[in-house]
Parts: structure tokens; C-alpha cells; sequence
């Protein structure tokens, strides 16, 4: 097989030859079939510096035995994160993620968590920021340029300064929104868009439920629909830019005890079919991607 720039390069020279065109036509041609070629090489080009960050010694052991099952380097390289953007992660958790994404923006970049409310009435929220501060705080080394802002449905929703972020993640965080209603979800989403920059990436991941089953309005299983995430985005005004099957788990039946809190790594029904749960391993997740015109 030849070289991608090699065939473009005589396609272009045997278009210039059949139509007689001057010799500095073939220039430009040679010159667009070698800027095509550069922009596909860029664009499909090994990220060092995201495939550091996840390897790094800094993160959580039990985090690292979860790549198997969520993909972070392909997960992130789908959506389009470089090392120079100003990223939120809405709803970080115990800070999966944020071990990735901090030092991999810290030189040039910026990483902001969209984090729960210091000052909340729930003891559990108020319990999550202690924590996440904490780890923080524990390795400055790596979380040191992190911004903290607060995230509280649905009061407290301007984590970040209008139009400020390139993109916005979250993972596995909307069927939680969702027990509250769609207009929730579409709350959230309304942020989500207010924050980002005109053509700012809004990536996705969450536990997939079936096309044919019926969409249980408050996600009481953890499972949603793709069409009701899709639905609920584009109503707000953003654009699908597509999906990827990265977080795909074809053995998830969706239909589980406890729903989808019975797998790992919550066992939510203890010693109960653990061992057929962790056969099945992490849920099959929906991994989409959208952008804001």
C-alpha cells in the first residue's frame, strides 16, 4: 500500500496533467495534498502526554485496575481533550478522573472541577467536598493549578465563568440528575452550555439502557436511554458530534437486582451472584459527544 501523501500527491498531479493546467497548479496541488495529509496526521496522532498522565505513580492503585473497563485514554482522545484547554469536570467523585486530567493539564491547560457545595444542608454533599478537598490538598505536586467551583442542583450552577471552558465532562453522573426529573438533567445541560466557548466539546459517559426498554423517568435502575441524553442536549442547544462504543459492555444485561449498582465496583447485593457480576465486570456505558455551535 502507498503512502497516504505519495497517493494524494499523484492524484494530484495526474488531475493537473488530464485538464493542461500551469505547472504552479501542480504546486498548489502538491501543497493542499500535503497539508491534508498533516492535518490527518495530527488529528489521529499518539498523545504522549495523556498516555504519561494515565500512567502515572500518582494515581490510585484501585483506580488503575478500572482502566480495563473505562478507557481513559480512548475515552478522552474521542472527545478531543488537548493539554492546552481549560476543562471542567462536573461532579468528580472521589477524583477517577481528576488523577488523569490534573497533570495532564497543568503545564498548559487548565483543569476545573465542578464540585459539591462546602456550605450544603446535605451532610453527604458536605462530606464529598471534604474529602476531594483533602485529596487535593494531600498532593499538591499534581493537584496544585486545580480550580474548585461549586455545583449544586439547582441553585449553584456556575462552576466557571460564562463561555470560559473548551470542554465539559462528565462521567457517569446523569442518571443521578435524572431521579430529579428531566428538567434537571436539562438544568444542568443549560449550564454546561453557558460555560462553554462557541464550538466547545460538552463529553458524556453514562450506565446504557437499551433502546428497547421503556425509559424510566427518574433512571431508578441507573440506566438511560442514548436518545434521552440526545434528546435532552440538542433541546438546550447543542449539536451531536457522535458516539463511540469504546465503554461498550455486551455481557450488561441492564435488567439486574439493585440495577446497575449490583456490578462492580459497588456489589451492591454483597456476596449475593458476586461472582456472575464481576464476570460481567463495569456496566455497558454510552460515550457521546456533543458541541456547542
Amino acid at each position: 500500500m502507498q503512502p497516504l501523501f505519495t497517493m494524494q500527491a499523484k492524484l494530484a498531479l495526474n488531475r493537473d496533467a488530464m485538464f493542461n493546467q500551469p505547472g504552479k497548479t501542480v504546486k498548489k496541488a502538491l501543497l493542499c495534498a500535503a497539508l491534508a495529509v498533516f492535518s490527518w496526521v495530527t488529528a489521529h496522532a499518539d498523545d504522549a502526554a495523556l498516555r504519561a498522565a494515565i500512567a502515572a505513580p500518582s494515581r490510585t492503585p484501585a483506580f488503575v485496575s478500572r482502566d480495563v473497563w473505562r478507557h481513559p485514554y480512548e475515552t478522552l482522545s474521542f472527545f478531543g481533550i488537548r493539554p492546552d484547554m481549560t476543562v471542567v469536570e462536573i461532579s468528580p467523585g472521589g477524583g477517577w478522573y481528576t488523577e488523569i486530567l490534573a497533570p495532564y493539564l497543568q503545564a498548559k491547560g487548565q483543569l476545573v472541577l465542578a464540585a459539591d457545595d462546602p456550605e450544603s444542608e446535605s451532610p453527604y454533599a458536605r462530606n464529598s467536598i471534604a474529602r476531594l478537598q483533602k485529596k487535593l490538598a494531600g498532593q499538591p505536586v499534581v493537584f496544585g493549578r486545580v480550580a474548585v467551583g461549586v455545583f449544586s442542583v439547582p441553585k449553584k450552577l456556575q462552576y466557571i465563568a460564562p463561555q470560559s471552558a473548551d470542554m465539559v465532562l462528565t462521567f457517569r453522573n446523569v442518571h443521578n440528575w435524572a431521579a430529579d426529573g428531566e428538567d434537571t438533567v436539562a438544568a444542568v445541560f443549560t449550564s454546561v452550555f453557558k460555560s462553554l466557548k462557541s464550538g466547545g466539546v460538552f463529553g458524556v459517559v453514562d450506565h446504557r439502557l437499551p433502546s428497547s426498554r421503556t425509559q424510566d423517568l427518574t433512571a431508578s435502575s441507573g440506566y438511560l436511554r442514548v436518545d434521552y441524553v440526545q434528546r435532552i442536549a440538542q433541546r438546550v442547544g447543542f449539536t451531536f458530534a457522535g458516539a463511540s462504543e469504546i465503554n461498550a459492555n455486551t455481557l450488561d444485561s441492564a435488567d439486574h437486582k439493585n440495577g446497575v449498582w449490583a456490578l462492580p465496583p459497588t456489589f451492591a447485593n454483597k456476596e449475593v451472584d458476586r461472582e456472575k457480576y464481576a464476570a460481567i465486570g463495569e456496566s455497558d456505558r454510552m460515550t457521546l459527544k456533543f458541541v456547542k455551535p
